[in-house]
């Protein structure tokens, strides 16, 4: 019997090709090619085209809104726009031993008190399963449990019983007999995943899959599996911090960088009620280089501080190193600050780092950055009770940013007394227990910190 060739397929689009090349010829990208097997031919699983449905006049379609189904979790319910819709998928990564079995354990127990729930583990035995929800101390008692990794015996389960919410753990563990890869290879993960979404919006069951992550940080499988899921959830972690943040970075039904806060405990995952303090240090007396900003995080406003530390550069090419925050922003707020504020930085070592591991990728926080930088330099504090934000622009502009009355109410609630903020944010009615100082230019704006210097 001949050798079935081999074929290689692009885990970022699924496209393939009939050699191995460093560069995929479909998408561009670099070392995704891994070698398959063509899959055999089967019977269509499809309706004929003859039995396609009529066209519809989009005008006459009646737009009604959707009662959402609450996870009992209120920080989930926030990253995934209100709660999950029904008949939409969910599709959560995060790294292995990150919390994702335990928050959705969790939540399937809430939702199991009022509607019928389905955990489909494919990597756990059900004493595993059994062990954790005793550990976690929830209320698993109405919680279906199907340790199945066969696809076509999972669709069978979820028509006979028609729950209200079913959890895949995981997708890459789920085969279909259609196919002879194997279990987690492109063409099951993605036959898969197309059968399962097919399933939830003609039957309207919620569906969350669980998605491995690759080494770089994103979802393992072709990235067509992010496109035909509703909701793409990542969950984030540091090792050695015991906060967790849950992040939607596409979200069809809300806010997209929308972002939940968890503490992990001994009995699961407890929701931060007050994210902005994890993110803030609690100092003695003000200390120089570090400025407090509001930031923006899907439509949440959180205060997160910001630290400098200038060091006089020991080699001859000073470095630039930034945490949280884009490194080529860092070199080009440097070049502003120099040009239009006379502060200059060239002789110094300059390290950037926002407190707790979170990231920034908002502008919002240019001018803080850049009054940290001052601070540590001229080894002067700010002045305490001071929050700054502002977008910086090359010309030594600050502008304005959005939602900034939403920024200034987060700020007078955590005890701020001052803001520093661009002209264009200044608020029409005064805000309570807030002053607020408003600048157009870089230069003003170290002026308005550091007087009499």
């Amino acid at each position: 019997m001949a050798r079935t060739k081999a074929i290689y397929v692009c885990t970022e689009c699924g496209g393939q090709s009939t050699k191995w090349q460093g560069q995929c010829p479909h998408c561009q990208a670099w070392n995704t090619l891994v070698e398959s097997r063509p899959e055999t031919a089967v019977p269509s699983r499809y309706s004929p085209l003859t039995e396609s449905k009529p066209l519809q006049m989009l005008g006459n379609v009646r737009a009604e809104a959707t009662a959402r189904l609450s996870s009992g979790i209120s920080e989930f319910d926030r990253v995934l726009g209100g709660g999950f819709v029904p008949g939409g998928v969910v599709l959560l990564g995060g790294d292995p031993g990150i919390g994702k079995s335990t928050l959705l354990l969790q939540a399937l127990a809430q939702v199991s008190r009022n509607h019928p729930v389905m955990y489909v583990t494919g990597e756990e035995s059900p004493e595993q399963v059994a062990s954790r929800a005793q550990r976690l101390k929830v209320d698993s008692g109405r919680v279906a449990l199907l340790p199945e990794i066969q696809l076509e015996k999972i669709l069978q389960a979820i028509q006979q019983n028609r729950p209200t919410l079913v959890v895949i753990d995981s997708i890459q563990t789920i085969y279909s007999d259609a196919l002879e890869s194997a279990p987690g290879s492109v063409s099951q993960v993605r036959e898969c995943a197309a059968q399962l979404t097919r399933t939830a919006k003609g039957q309207g069951p919620v569906l969350v899959l669980v998605g491995h992550v690759t080494k770089e940080g994103s979802l393992a499988g072709p990235r067509v599996l992010e496109h035909i899921v509703d909701t793409v959830l990542y969950f984030e972690g540091d090792s050695s911090s015991s906060f967790r943040l849950v992040r939607a970075a596409k979200n069809r039904f809300g806010a997209v960088n929308e972002l939940g806060v968890f503490a992990m405990t001994e009995t699961g995952l407890r929701e931060v009620t007050n994210p902005s303090a994890m993110f803030l240090s609690h100092y003695d007396a003000p200390v120089p280089g570090s400025c407090i900003t509001v930031t923006l995080e899907g439509t949440r406003p959180l205060a997160v501080e910001i630290q400098a530390l200038l060091d006089e550069a020991q080699q001859g090419t000073p470095k630039r190193l930034s945490v949280g925050l884009e490194q080529n922003r860092l070199a080009l707020l440097l070049a502003v600050l120099h040009r239009h504020a006379g502060v200059a930085c060239a002789d110094q070592d300059v390290f950037i780092n926002a407190v707790s591991g979170v990231r920034i990728a908002e502008p919002a926080a240019d001018l803080a950055v850049m009054l940290a930088v001052v601070s540590s330099l001229r080894g002067k504090p700010l002045p305490e009770k001071w929050v700054v934000f502002g977008e910086v622009g090359l010309a030594g502009e600050v502008r304005p940013v959005q939602r900034g009355q939403e920024r200034l109410k987060e700020a007078a609630k955590l005890g701020f007394t001052h803001a520093l903020i661009p002209k264009g944010n200044a608020p029409r009615q005064p805000i309570e227990g807030i002053q607020v100082t408003t600048v157009d230019r870089v230069d003003r704006a170290v002026s308005a910190i550091f007087r009499g210097e």
